[in-house]
């Protein structure tokens, strides 16, 4: 054989076999503990997401969560209730007094309670945030009776509309007075000082009011109206010797900026902590008025679940109507839900502000079905309108008939599990950024209009209930309700996204990469 150095080919041969060999071993080794890091990888992470998972339950297992279908009744009549429970009784479950004169009446709240629990009915009673007073009465007369049949108070509702579309009010713990957020985005009533009441208008104008408390006109009084470009203007009324008044007030008053940067709800999380507190507040006095511990503190609302729960409601009903998007309030409400461990529900409401203010039956139908599948705990029809007639308020037969086939249809069918349809990705919203969503230009907590950073999140919001439907969750971004491990897709209202898959990818080509070098 040739030689090479005085080494034969034949030997050269062989020794490269063996190093061929011995190289291919080597790669077969890292291919397999890639292979089984990857799966050990998967079994971790799909472990952790099963862990966090909502567990299904439905009507085959009540044990794991009881389901509740029923309706709402408004009227005053307590006749007319009876007759409600009394068509209903046969294929709901609950009944829901929600009579804003009935609060107001004892004996009344008795006859209608007892008549629905010995139809079989759970019940819940309805009063109002600021009539609560009324729920002390009450509760000072409540034996218990009812046992578990009573589920608990339905108490206010709308708070989250009410800041977005309508007034509310807060309470300044600084100087121990109240003032109010106006439908417009006025704030008024905010008191300074004990002699100057300020308020502030969407346009950055100010108006100060200032009591000159002077004998022998004790009701005198001051009005200055300053502007951003730092004009001011000055009335009065009552007073006596208004110039040098106006004079003096021109000289000792508060400047435009001092006045502006004084102003309440000036930041998104002072607004989300406000209005928090605002729910607790009337929450705690429920619960100082006799509301026991045991019992469902409920509401409903179409905006800004997430804070509702934060104040302190165990269960949030989310209304569907006036023509939103119902997989959109579905994700919201069940997203807050399951993020801060709370119950949830629908109830469907007004489609119309005119008769016949309802759906038709199988829209009905349809939203009661897929709130079911979605893990509802609470399915409910509102039932009230102030020019309704007849004996069951704005129900027609066709909506009895919706109710009835959802009984006998779905909740007592085995083969339809009520949470089957289980979120596998969440959109993340930013911290306290209380916007309404119910189109592009909607308002961040009644106050502002969307930020051009956070008009991307339209788009995103669309794209991820075009491609996960009633499988997403939409929440915000809150590191005592991290998302991390409870979803397997995680949408970032800036767009960045992180999924199982990509971890699992990224983790393989680290892998790969440290072997191949």
């Amino acid at each position: 054989m040739p030689q090479i150095l005085g080494i034969e080919i034949r030997t050269l041969i062989v020794y490269s076999s063996i190093i061929r060999s011995q190289r291919v071993r080597q790669m077969k080794r890292v291919v397999i503990f890639a292979i089984v890091t990857v799966f050990l990888i998967i079994a971790v992470l799909t472990t952790v997401f099963i862990t966090n998972s909502p567990t299904k339950s439905g009507a085959v297992n009540p044990d794991i969560q009881p389901f509740y279908v029923g309706v709402t009744f408004g009227g005053n009549i307590t006749a007319d209730a009876k007759l409600l429970i009394d068509k209903v009784k046969d294929y709901t479950n609950l009944f829901i007094l929600q009579s804003g004169p009935i609060q107001n009446n004892i004996s009344a709240i008795y006859e209608i309670g007892d008549y629905a629990v010995n139809s079989g009915l759970n019940l819940i009673l309805y009063f109002g945030t600021d009539s609560a007073w009324l729920m002390k009465e009450w509760f000072d007369t409540y034996d218990g009776q009812w046992n578990t049949s009573f589920l608990g108070v339905y108490f206010g509702d709308e708070a989250g509309g009410k800041m977005l579309d309508n007034e509310m009010a807060f309470y300044n713990e600084g100087t121990q007075s109240s003032f109010r957020k106006m439908a417009d985005g006025t704030i008024t009533n905010f008191i300074i000082n004990k002699e100057t009441v300020v308020t502030y208008k969407p346009d950055g104008t100010i108006i100060t009011t200032a009591f000159a408390n002077q004998s022998p006109f004790p009701e005198s009084r001051s009005f200055i109206t300053y502007y951003p470009n730092g004009t001011r203007t000055i009335t009065t009324q009552g007073i006596k010797n208004a110039q040098s008044i106006v004079e003096h007030v021109f000289n000792t008053t508060h400047t435009y900026e001092e006045l502006w940067n004084a102003r309440p709800l000036r930041t998104h999380d002072e607004t989300a902590q406000r209005f928090i507190n605002e729910i607790k507040s009337a929450i705690n006095r429920a619960k100082a008025y006799g509301l026991r511990s045991n019992y469902t503190i409920l509401t409903s609302d179409y905006v800004l679940y997430w804070f509702d729960y934060g104040g302190g409601y165990d269960t949030v009903l989310a209304q569907l109507g006036w023509n939103h998007t119902t997989t959109q309030d579905i994700a919201l409400v069940r997203g807050a839900a399951r993020m801060q461990n709370r119950s949830w529900g629908t109830i469907i409401t007004w489609k119309y502000d005119k008769s016949p203010y309802l759906a038709n039956g199988q829209e009905i139908y349809d939203q009661m079905k897929v709130s079911y599948e979605a893990g509802a705990k609470y399915v409910v029809i509102f039932n009230y309108a102030e020019d309704m007639e007849g004996y069951y308020g704005t129900l027609k037969e066709e909506h009895f008939d919706a109710l009835e086939r959802f009984w006998n249809n779905v909740v007592q069918n085995p083969l339809v599990v009520n949470g089957e349809i289980e979120a596998e990705a969440v959109l993340v919203l930013p911290k306290n950024y209380g916007w309404g969503m119910r189109n592009p230009e909607d308002t961040v907590w009644g106050l502002w209009q969307p930020s051009p950073e956070y008009q991307q999140i339209w788009q995103l919001l669309q794209e991820t209930l075009f491609k996960h439907g009633t499988k997403l969750d939409i929440i915000y971004d809150d590191p005592e309700f991290p998302a991390q491990g409870k979803y397997s897709t995680i949408y970032y209202w800036n767009r960045e996204v992180c999924t199982i898959k990509f971890l699992i990818d990224s983790t393989l080509i680290v892998i790969l990469r440290a072997v191949w070098g």
